[in-house]
C-alpha cells in the first residue's frame, strides 16, 4: 500500500511539473522572456511612417530614408576614438557623454548614437563601420514635406525620452514619435509597428543564426495613410497673406466641421525641424520671444472677439423674446452707463435690428442686453441663461478637435463676478462691456469660426476637426459626425444673418464684396488694453472679421484676427475676402487688393514699445 502510494505521489509531482513546464513554454511564453536571457539579441526593422496628404489627394508630408548609428555598450570594444568621431562628425566629448547614456540605458540592448545620417554620410561609412566593433548602422525614415506650410497643424516628430520611455513600453531609446498637431494626436495611426528578429549568440559573443528559427520575428506594419480635412492651396495662400502680420485665421466647411485652413502667424517652415539640425533650428524658434513663430494663435490665441459677438447677443435677445427685428432702441452716437457715455461710431438715431447689426452699433446692443437682464427677478438668473445660450456655440470650454493643446477661452459665470464686485452686488450695467465683446469675453480663433459656423447652419455645429480618411476609408466617429445644437431656435437666425450680408453690401465692409459671391459677415474692432508701470493702457487695436458663403448655401465660414490691425475690415476683413474667394473660385479676380495685402506688412507697428510683447489683458475693461 505504502509502495503504490509513494509511486502515486510521484507521478501527480511529475505530471505536475511537465504541465507547468509545458504551460510556461508553450501557452504563456512572452517574447518579452527573451529580453532576460543574455544570448539572445533584438533587432529591430522600422516601419515607415504613415503618408499625409490634404483633403484633395495632394500630398503633404511624406519620407525620406535616412540611417542612425547605433551602439551596444558591452559590445564596444577598443578603437582610435579621433578617428571614428572624425567620420561620425562629433567631437570626441560628445561621444563619450553618449557612450555614457547608452551604457546607462542598457549595456546590452542598442541605443541611437548619431541619428539621421544623410545618405552621403552613410555612403561614406558603410564600409568602414566594420572596424568598429559594436557600432553598426540602422536604416529608418524621416519626415519629407511637400509643403511649406501648416507646421503648426501637421507638428513634428522627435526622439523619445525618459518619460515617453516610462510611459509607454512600445518605445525604445532612439525610436522617434510625434510632438505636437497630427503627428501627436494621431500617432498610433501613423507609427505603424515595427519589426523585430531575435539573433542567438554562442558563449563567445558571436551571431550563430536566428533563435527558434525565427519562430518568434515579426515583420513591421507600415504607418496608415490618412487625409487631413486641409485645403493645401488655401492654406499656402493663407500663410503667404500672413507674412508680416501676427495673428490666425481658421476657415471651416459648416456641413462638415471640416477644418480648411489653420494657420498661425509667423510660422516656420516644418522641414526645419527635420534632420541633424532639428534641435538647434527647435531652439532657434523658441527662443524668437518676440515673433513667437512656436505659439499656435489659431488655437492659444485669447482675445475679446469684439463686434462679431454682437450677433450672439442678438440672438440670445431674440431667443428671449426681449426684441424682435423691428424693436427700436436710440443712439446718442453712444449709451449711457450711469452718467459715464460710452461711444459708437454708428452715427446714432433710432436703430432696429437689422441696421445695428450692419452700422455695428454698440448702443443698441447694449440696450438688448440690458433687455435680457431685466426679464428675470435676479441678475444671477439672468447671468446663468444668458452664459447657456453663449456657451451653446462651442464659447468659453474646449471644443473637441482632433489636435494637442488649445485654450479655452472665457465665457464669464456669475460666480466669476461675485469674486470681483461681491455676491449680489453687480448688475448688467457693470459687464455691459460684454454687449459688444470687450470685457472679460475670450475667444480664440478656432471658436469664432465655428460661432460662425454655427450661425450659417441656423443653429448647429459639427465638431472642427482635422482627419478626413484612413487609408482611404471616411471617418465615422460620432464625435464628429453628429451635430450640436445651439439652445437658439432656428427661426431667430435669419433676421441676423439678414444683417450679417447687409454688412457686406451697403454696411462697415460694403467696400470689401467679392465679385458674384454672397457673403453674411461682421466687422470687428477688438479694443486691446494692458497694465504699463501700473497704468491702464490701450494699445492699437486688433481687427477682427467674422464670414461665412454663399449666404444661401455656406461652403465656408471663416474668422480672421490680426493683432494691432487696426479695425476689422482694413486687415482681417480684406484678407478673409480673398481666402474665400479663393476658395470658392480658385482664383482671385481683385488682383490690386491681393497684390497689397501680399505686400502691406505690420512690422513698423509690432516694432513699437510694447507692441510686440505679450501682457495680461486687464479683465475688467470699461
Amino acid at each position: 500500500m505504502r509502495k503504490i502510494l509513494l509511486s502515486s505521489i510521484i507521478i501527480i509531482i511529475g505530471i505536475t511539473f511537465l504541465s507547468r513546464l509545458s504551460y510556461l513554454q508553450i501557452f504563456s511564453f512572452s517574447p518579452d522572456q527573451v529580453l532576460e536571457d543574455p544570448s539572445i539579441k533584438r533587432v529591430y526593422s522600422y516601419p515607415e511612417r504613415g503618408y499625409i496628404y490634404d483633403r484633395n489627394g495632394k500630398l503633404l508630408v511624406g519620407n525620406d530614408p535616412a540611417y542612425d548609428v547605433m551602439v551596444i555598450p558591452r559590445e564596444v570594444k577598443p578603437l582610435d576614438t579621433l578617428e571614428f568621431c572624425t567620420l561620425l562628425g562629433i567631437d570626441k566629448e560628445k561621444f563619450i557623454e553618449k557612450l555614457r547614456k547608452a551604457k546607462v540605458y542598457s549595456p546590452r540592448l542598442p541605443s541611437v548614437l548619431v541619428p539621421q545620417l544623410s545618405k552621403a554620410d552613410y555612403a561614406r561609412l558603410q564600409e568602414k563601420m566594420r572596424k568598429y566593433k559594436g557600432f553598426y548602422i540602422q536604416k529608418r525614415s524621416l519626415r519629407y514635406y511637400d509643403t511649406k506650410s501648416a507646421a503648426n497643424v501637421l507638428g513634428y516628430i522627435s526622439e523619445v525620452n525618459e518619460g515617453d520611455l516610462a510611459k509607454n513600453k512600445y518605445y525604445v531609446q532612439g525610436e522617434l514619435k510625434g510632438r505636437t498637431g497630427v503627428e501627436r494626436y494621431y500617432e498610433d495611426l501613423l507609427r505603424g509597428r515595427k519589426g523585430v528578429k531575435y539573433i542567438q549568440k554562442d558563449r563567445f559573443n558571436r551571431d550563430i543564426g536566428p533563435y527558434k528559427n525565427g519562430a518568434l520575428d515579426t515583420l513591421p506594419e507600415p504607418g496608415k495613410q490618412i487625409s487631413i480635412t486641409l485645403d493645401k492651396t488655401l492654406q499656402e495662400y493663407g500663410e503667404r497673406l500672413m507674412v508680416g502680420k501676427r495673428g490666425g485665421i481658421v476657415a471651416i466647411e459648416p456641413k462638415t466641421g471640416e477644418i480648411l485652413t489653420m494657420i498661425s502667424g509667423p510660422t516656420y517652415d516644418p522641414s526645419l525641424l527635420v534632420g541633424r539640425q532639428r534641435s538647434k533650428n527647435y531652439t532657434a524658434l523658441y527662443n524668437d520671444t518676440i515673433a513667437n513663430p512656436t505659439w499656435d494663435r489659431s488655437i492659444h490665441a485669447q482675445q475679446p472677439p469684439g463686434s462679431p459677438f454682437k450677433t450672439l447677443n442678438a440672438l440670445v435677445a431674440l431667443q428671449e423674446g426681449v426684441i424682435d427685428e423691428n424693436t427700436t432702441i436710440r443712439c446718442y452716437n453712444g449709451f449711457y452707463v450711469g452718467k459715464t457715455k460710452r461711444g459708437c461710431h454708428c452715427g446714432g438715431g433710432l436703430r432696429k435690428l437689422n441696421d445695428g447689426i450692419y452700422k455695428s452699433c454698440n448702443a443698441y446692443f447694449a440696450g438688448a442686453f440690458r433687455k435680457i437682464f431685466e426679464k428675470f427677478d435676479t441678475t444671477d438668473e439672468g447671468m446663468d441663461v444668458w452664459e447657456k445660450h453663449i456657451k451653446s456655440f462651442g464659447l468659453g470650454d474646449y471644443l473637441g478637435y482632433d489636435l494637442p493643446f488649445g485654450q479655452k477661452g472665457r465665457i464669464p459665470s456669475k460666480e466669476y463676478y461675485d469674486k470681483w464686485y461681491g455676491d449680489n452686488r453687480w448688475s448688467s450695467s457693470f459687464i455691459i462691456s460684454n454687449s459688444i465683446g470687450q470685457g472679460e469675453i475670450l475667444a480664440t480663433p478656432v471658436q469664432l469660426a465655428n460661432m460662425t459656423a454655427a450661425i450659417a447652419n441656423r443653429g448647429y455645429y459639427y465638431t472642427p476637426h482635422v482627419l478626413k480618411k484612413v487609408e482611404g476609408k471616411d471617418i465615422t466617429n460620432p464625435k464628429y459626425t453628429e451635430p450640436k445644437h445651439t439652445t437658439i431656435d432656428p427661426k431667430y437666425f435669419d433676421p441676423v444673418i439678414e444683417g450679417m450680408a447687409n454688412v457686406y453690401t451697403k454696411g462697415t465692409a460694403r467696400w470689401l464684396q467679392i465679385p458674384g459671391i454672397d457673403v453674411a459677415g461682421k466687422t470687428g474692432t477688438a479694443e486691446n488694453f494692458t497694465r504699463i508701470n501700473g497704468v491702464r493702457t490701450q494699445l492699437t487695436d486688433h481687427s477682427v472679421f467674422v464670414a461665412f458663403a454663399p449666404v444661401n448655401d455656406p461652403k465656408i465660414a471663416i474668422a480672421v484676427y490680426i493683432e494691432n490691425g487696426y479695425f476689422g475690415s482694413r486687415y482681417a476683413g480684406h484678407i478673409a475676402s480673398l481666402m474665400i474667394e479663393k476658395y470658392l473660385k480658385g482664383e482671385i479676380t481683385r488682383t490690386d487688393l491681393e497684390k497689397r495685402m501680399l505686400e502691406k506688412t505690420l512690422e513698423e507697428e509690432y516694432a513699437k514699445p510694447y507692441s510686440g510683447k505679450e501682457f495680461k489683458i486687464n479683465e475688467r475693461a470699461w
